[in-house]
């Protein structure tokens, strides 16, 4: 089979997988930006909002309520009155929930259960139009979401379409009267809190009595440990914290007060309640809550609970001044697994915020406890569990909100509230006062030790510590690269917090103790932060590395980041263990995001989380058939990168194996400017911003590299003085030089091929240029085969190993000489492709030519 051939046959394979068949058996082909239907098949446009809220709910009433998709089905019409089925798509439901799974008992005023509506109209229209669908059917109930807010509504048996009347719907199987009769032993875990926390904000925020985010989020406090307190306690009884049908709101925040009476006898004299703080929700608002979470068990749920409610209704206000990101219960737990604390050994976080490393160590403490023969046997158990939490246990926070949060939910879980307390950790030991200085100082003033430190600490360039305080650490001052060294200086500067929380962890640490911090990626590369990698080396064993999700602490911070767990003052050994996590379970804006078949076209049911494939393969990080965790010889790290995917191979592996079956071989950059084929020269730099618009030569930045070509931004423009100043001794651009964008937000790897309008731009520092100087060569390389090259596939793919972040700005650095182009073997292929890209760009110069003509002609074109 000839490689086109080949191709030919995987073109074909490809579109027999993008299709399902229709009713009639007929194939359907998607187009782009089109997805099947997760409960119907139905090719759906994934690219509208209110398409991935339809998906997302799909799930709900399929994981959460036990409706089979079969019942399901999209963009009903449903006939109101005397209309006639419409040709567009004005009257039609969103989901239809049919009693039956037979696809022919599909009446709309006999068979259907339930409605529901995704769309995104102003809500009080989404609503009527939904009593209207409920009104002209046989629907039992109807739900109204834009994912952000929830209602549900109930279809009396008079017809009537009432409002804030029930606050659940029945799970499959179930009646009305169903609902809120349950036990706590069938109680069931919660997948991802923060997805419904942030819908009941929103919701209660629209429409309760309360008006701050803030009170709000004390308002859910209260409400979540009356809940946790009601699961702990009384097992052989029903919930208090429920709501069946028809019961009265009052009759139901009158029982969640009596609970909340409970937990405040418990954490008055901790200062975490007041005695005479109360519910202030109204009882609608305390009644929905209800509703919303009474079939869940926050119990059996991953276990910082709290942290997730007060992540959502802090909101990034509250963490984005206080530099608090709360991290992500994957990342907790991850970082929990690979450092391993054990029992009766002192555990500190020194900015534990509510206490989720804490409490995932606390479980996870107690897990071996319940294996070990020394206490499983043991008639106090408990006792002895509760023993570890009080003695074992520490945190420390500056913020007293988090302080009362954390110390609340350790009491509540398992005790250990005496442990975490309210200081700044950045502060010398001789500044601690109080409950904080009897815990983590000794007489001469110097800190305790611990065994095990596990921290996110606060980070962010715009919370620094100013040199005044920055200059008690090492790293709160300026070093210097002497003779390939870094040497501190006795200046001190502003610093940002997490890099001095590096060293308060290994001033705290006990000498064979682990820390495992979460870290900007940027340290782990970055050539300006080369002191910070050496003064984490020295003397220690960096025992793993894992390169965290760049989505991890989105949308709250746009930070790259990545877990390191270390050895203090134990020798480095030969391997390091590293892992990569492309996604930890949410995306960009904070959605639940789901594995996708490539093959189907369809997003499974599986959220996208590697770290729970990360901490299964952990156990055996040598096996060769891992997918995300590896290990790297401390010799084979290369020009100070630690960043686990630069050495991630998984991907480069797969990227030759095609490349072999295209009947390509990779050919190396670096060796195409070795061979003098090819040449690089430096981007330009940037005008001053004020001559920008003011002139005829287009400055061009990253953003303007589309298309294989150079936009001319007119309101960039400048005039050519200062192009030429900026430019001086710059590189003179040539037609057929190739611009490559080398960092930026997201253009990196573009490239652009110049025209003979395009030699006189001033080129923005973060493209570089490319020129063949030989297009005699061995490959068959000349301009228009290597902009094909750079923008193929397998080249672009390999991005995503080379692509390191400084701060927040992606760039590829100097890593561009390592990506390697799939050159064809066979040479008549590679003239062919040069060939069609070589006419389509005379084609558009032919195109560019008369247009400048015109505009010479008849006056300048500015778009």
């Amino acid at each position: 089979m000839t490689p086109s051939q080949h191709l030919t046959q995987k073109k074909k394979e490809r579109v027999q997988s993008l299709t399902q068949q229709d009713l009639s058996g007929h194939p359907i082909k998607l187009r782009e930006g089109f997805i099947f239907d997760t409960a119907t098949g139905k090719p759906v446009d994934i690219r509208k909002p209110e398409e991935k809220v339809r998906q997302g709910y799909e799930r709900i009433l399929n994981e959460d309520y036990g409706y089979s998709y079969k019942q399901m089905d999209i963009e009903v019409f449903i006939q109101r009155g005397s209309k006639t089925k419409p040709k567009g798509e004005g009257d039609r439901a969103d989901i239809v929930i049919y009693k039956s799974e037979d696809k022919s008992k599909r009446d709309q005023n006999r068979d259907v259960l339930g409605i529901v509506e995704t769309k995104r109209p102003n809500r009080e229209d989404g609503i009527r139009q939904l009593m209207s669908y409920i009104s002209a059917s046989s629907a039992l109930w109807g739900v109204w979401t834009n994912e952000k807010e929830i209602e549900y509504l109930y279809h009396t048996e008079t017809g009537e379409v009432k409002r804030n009347f029930v606050f659940q719907i029945p799970k499959q199987g179930e009646s009305f009267e169903d609902i809120g009769k349950i036990s706590k032993k069938n109680l069931k875990p919660a997948k991802i809190l923060t997805i419904l926390f942030r819908r009941i904000l929103n919701t209660l925020y629209a429409n309760t009595n309360i008006s701050r985010r803030e009170k709000l989020g004390n308002e859910m406090i209260r409400l979540l440990f009356c809940k946790i307190w009601d699961e702990m306690y009384d097992q052989h009884l029903p919930p208090k914290f429920k709501i069946g049908f028809k019961d009265n709101p009052e009759d139901v925040k009158n029982n969640i007060d009596e609970l909340f009476k409970k937990v405040k006898d418990e954490l008055v004299q901790d200062g975490v309640f007041d005695e005479n703080e109360k519910i202030l929700l109204d009882a609608k608002s305390v009644a929905y809550v209800v509703g919303e979470l009474q079939q869940y068990s926050l119990m059996k749920t991953d276990k910082d609970v709290v942290g997730d409610a007060f992540e959502v209704f802090a909101e990034s206000r509250f963490a984005g001044e206080k530099g608090e990101f709360f991290t992500p219960r994957p990342v907790v737990k991850t970082c929990v697994e690979i450092v391993n604390p054990q029992p009766q050994k002192k555990i500190l976080d020194p900015a534990c915020g509510s206490g989720g490393f804490l409490i995932y160590a606390l479980e996870h403490v107690w897990n071996i406890m319940d294996e070990n023969p020394r206490y499983r046997d043991s008639p106090e158990l408990s006792s002895l569990k509760a023993q570890v939490a009080q003695k074992y246990f520490f945190g420390i926070d500056k913020e007293i909100d988090l302080v009362k949060i954390a110390k609340a939910y350790m009491a509540i879980v398992g005790d250990g509230r005496g442990g975490i307390v309210q200081q700044n950790s950045l502060h010398k030991a001789e500044e601690f006062w109080g409950r904080a200085k009897e815990l983590f100082t000794v007489s001469n003033n110097n800190f305790k030790k611990f065994n095990a430190i596990l921290t996110n600490p606060p980070f962010g360039s715009k919370i620094k510590v100013l040199k005044g305080e920055a200059g008690n650490f090492k790293l709160g001052h300026k070093w210097k690269r002497k003779t390939g060294k870094w040497i501190e200086t006795k200046e001190a500067k502003d610093t940002e917090p997490q890099l001095l929380f590096i060293e308060r962890c290994l001033e705290m640490l006990e000498d064979g103790g682990t820390l495992g911090i979460v870290l900007p990626e940027t340290i782990f590369h970055g050539p300006s932060y080369g002191y910070i990698l050496d003064f984490i080396r020295n003397g220690n064993n960096i025992r793993c590395i894992v390169d965290l999700s760049h989505n991890t602490f989105r949308p709250y911070n746009n930070a790259k980041t990545v877990l390191l767990v270390l050895d203090k003052e134990v020798t480095q050994q030969d391997k390091i263990v590293m892992a990569v996590a492309e996604q930890v379970g949410h995306d960009h804006i904070g959605r639940l995001i789901y594995r996708f078949d490539d093959e189907k076209q369809q997003f499974t049911d599986e959220i996208w989380d590697d770290t729970e494939i990360i901490r299964k393969e952990l156990r055996d990080p040598l096996n060769q058939h891992n997918q995300n965790v590896f290990v790297v010889d401390i010799k084979d790290i290369k020009n100070g990168i630690y960043v686990p995917r630069y050495y991630w191979q998984k991907k480069i592996k797969g990227l030759e194996e095609e490349a072999k079956k295209r009947n390509l071989e990779f050919v190396q950059v670096k060796e195409l400017i070795e061979k003098g084929i090819i040449k690089k020269f430096r981007g330009h730099g940037a005008p001053p911003s004020e001559y920008k618009g003011r002139g005829e030569i287009p400055y061009v930045r990253a953003a303007d590299i589309v298309n294989w070509g150079v936009y001319k931004n007119p309101t960039a423009m400048i005039p050519y003085e200062i192009y030429e100043s900026v430019k001086g001794k710059g590189v003179d651009l040539k037609p057929k030089d190739i611009i490559f964008v080398k960092e930026g937000s997201y253009r990196i790897g573009s490239v652009a091929l110049i025209s003979e309008f395009d030699t006189e731009i001033l080129l923005n520092h973060h493209s570089i240029v490319f020129r063949v100087v030989n297009e005699e060569n061995e490959y068959g390389i000349d301009p228009f085969y290597l902009l094909y090259l750079f923008s193929h596939e397998l080249t672009q793919k390999q991005l995503f190993n080379k692509v390191l972040i400084d701060t927040t700005l992606p760039n590829i650095g100097n890593r561009w000489k390592e990506l390697l182009l799939p050159v064809s073997k066979d040479r008549k292929e590679r003239s062919k492709i040069a060939e069609k890209v070589r006419e389509a760009f005379e084609q558009r110069w032919k195109f560019q030519s008369l247009i400048t003509e015109l505009s010479d002609k008849y006056g300048r074109l500015t778009t």
